[in-house]
């Protein structure tokens, strides 16, 4: 049962309510080890952190900055300051010195929490050119630091136990409010400038009550992997409605290692983005590939069963025939279990899944599998959900669910999606040019997607801002494309390009290692990566595979042409934004030799 209250006040009542009961899994810095802290741990921690926070002069409202991965400090940080009325701004962890410099200098942050040594390392680099940055407080103690600028954090909390100051947090509990800035969480900035976007208090408690009503969750069974940045509001938002519902949190601070933890940690639900469900069906369909022909009409035969049981039946709130379910059943003690064993998801709940455009063909698998994607649609500025797919309600694969309770919805020119509600931003940090442009008169956040409502439920059509237009006058949707390209097993990234084009085309980064065993097992001779990208039987071959894809689509959207790059996207480069998403203008302008030779 959920604990709906303002989140200065959620470590001390759930430590009331639950006491010695495991709030977080996590490992320390450096460490493999996995450690657990109880609720009544994490409440006393909280309140010495605040100590601390007001020792150092953090006032009320103050913007105070966090730079680092998913880490248990990172959430204390937060807590605490939320106890003095303060406000988070949080950076990813991937974020460049140009990037930190800017939210520092725009929202005034004087303080700033680090992860380790790369993060302390941009921080300090940033320093003499910062015109309000006086203190850096870093997580991990194997960071070498200049004392005179920064501080250990067990140091920091040592402040808070030699000082403690009870009646002026006692006071500041008091007076918290709904209207109170709890963070300021800054765009990637994808298509421009990056923003700051204002979440309050309120916000907040609007969307744990109208997710409650949406979600079951057993607290003393639900063990929830927190693995995408807690910087996202996704991630955030879902977090905290875990710790509101008092389950346990298992907090994975290198997403390069989510794979290990999950089979160590065994999680029941985790927020997840479609790359993650299209690399775990990229990872299934490759085996059923590689297996001898009796096991792999077995599997297939097994994946059909299970798509008509959950996805014609089940998720339709339908009573499936007594013989599917019998097969299903089997199938589900053998087959789907071993599956779900091996990627650690054998506990499987149900899984939140958000952040783009989620294939059809992806969704039905993992479904098929037993496995409850809930597919839903949100934005950093209505503090993440939107709509979801609801247990117990009827869900259509290619929806992104219900709305949730509170929300207003209608639809602008284009179908543009226009929101009103307790969970919508009040507005953008310090931009009121933007701030007007954004809402309609009557209050309505434009939220620059399109879509339509069929029988509940909300379908998404295209980003309007990402809307390529080909010199044809005909629209082309490029995530949509790029999300039905993605599950092949030998496309890793992908970019397409049309705007202003005759025909589509496509950038793509091969899986290099699958391309590797292709030419192997076909006696292509290569020297290296390059060769490959250049062999005109890969092309062939990666052609074919594509157009297999492609079937479904209008013969103006399908890609006429693509190009096989010998290194990755990378945030390095500028392509890639702190949630790996491409930035367009910045592919098309380190491609631009390769796009044109497409178009010759």
């Amino acid at each position: 049962m959920q604990t709906r209250c303002h989140l200065s006040a959620l470590p001390y009542l759930q430590a009331k309510k639950y006491g010695n009961k495991t709030c977080f899994t996590y490992q320390k810095w450096g460490s493999k080890q996995w450690e657990k802290i109880s609720w009544k741990e994490v409440a006393a921690r909280v309140k010495v952190l605040s100590y601390a926070m007001l020792n150092l002069g953090v006032d009320v409202q103050e913007n105070v900055g966090v730079f680092s991965q998913n880490s248990l400090e990172y959430i204390l940080t937060d807590m605490a300051a939320w106890g003095i009325r303060a406000v988070t701004v949080p950076f990813y962890a991937t974020s460049s010195e140009e990037q930190i410099h800017f939210m520092i200098e725009d929202a005034q942050i004087r303080y700033v929490f680090v992860g380790e040594q790369e993060q302390y390392d941009k921080t300090i680099s940033i320093m003499p050119l910062s015109s309000t940055l006086e203190k850096i407080i870093v997580f991990d103690r194997r960071v070498n630091i200049d004392s005179r600028l920064a501080i250990y954090f067990d140091d920091f909390l040592r402040m808070g136990e030699e000082k403690p100051m009870q009646s002026e947090l006692t006071a500041l509990l008091k007076q918290a409010s709904d209207d109170d800035i709890s963070n300021i969480l800054y765009t990637s900035g994808t298509t421009g400038d990056s923003k700051g976007v204002i979440l309050t208090h309120g916000q907040n408690r609007a969307a744990m009550i109208a997710n409650d009503e949406a979600l079951e969750f057993d607290e003393k069974k639900d063990r929830v992997m927190s693995f995408l940045p807690i910087t996202h509001i996704f991630e955030r938002g879902w977090m905290y409605l875990n710790l509101s519902e008092g389950c346990e949190v298992i907090i994975n601070t290198n997403p390069k290692l989510i794979q290990q933890s999950m089979l160590e940690q065994h999680p029941t639900c985790m927020s997840a983005v479609p790359r993650f469900w299209e690399k775990v069906y990229v990872g299934v369909m490759a085996t059923i590939e590689n297996s001898s022909p009796f096991q792999k009409k077995m599997m297939l035969d097994a994946l059909e069963v299970g798509r008509k049981h959950n996805v014609e039946y089940v998720l339709k709130r339908k009573r499936p025939p007594i013989g599917l379910h019998l097969k299903y059943k089997l199938y589900e003690k053998t087959l789907f279990s071993i599956v779900k064993k091996k990627i650690g998801l054998e506990n499987a709940h149900y899984f939140p899944t958000a952040g783009s455009f989620v294939s059809n063909q992806v969704a039905e698998f993992i479904h098929s599998l037993g496995i409850y994607m809930m597919v839903g649609y949100g934005l950093t500025e209505t503090y993440a959900t939107v709509s979801n797919m609801r247990l117990g309600k009827p869900v259509t694969i290619g929806s992104v669910g219900r709305l949730i309770n509170g929300l207003e919805i209608r639809f602008g020119e284009n179908d543009e999606i226009l929101l009103k509600g307790p969970t919508v931003t009040p507005g953008y940090y310090k931009r009121d040019n933007l701030n007007r442009d954004s809402f309609t008169e009557d209050g309505f956040f434009k939220t620059g997607d399109s879509g339509y409502m069929k029988d509940g439920e909300l379908y998404l059509k295209e980003r309007l801002k990402e809307l390529f237009k080909t010199s044809n006058g005909k629209y082309i949707s490029p995530q949509m494309i790029e999300s039905k390209l993605l599950v092949d097993k030998f496309v890793d990234q992908l970019a397409i390009i049309a705007d202003d084009r005759k025909f589509v085309s496509a950038l793509i980064v091969p899986a290099y290692d699958m391309l590797k065993k292709y030419a192997d097992d076909n006696n292509i001779p290569y020297m290296n990566v390059n060769d490959l990208c250049h062999s005109q039987q890969i092309y062939d071959m990666i052609y074919e595979r594509i157009n297999t894809l492609q079937q479904g689509l209008a013969s103006y959207e399908r890609v006429k042409k693509f190009v096989l790059l010998p290194e990755a996207f990378s945030m390095e480069k500028g392509e890639l934004t702190n949630t790996l998403k491409i930035k367009r203008r910045v592919l098309q302008k380190n491609y631009a030799k390769e796009i044109e030779s497409m178009y010759e």
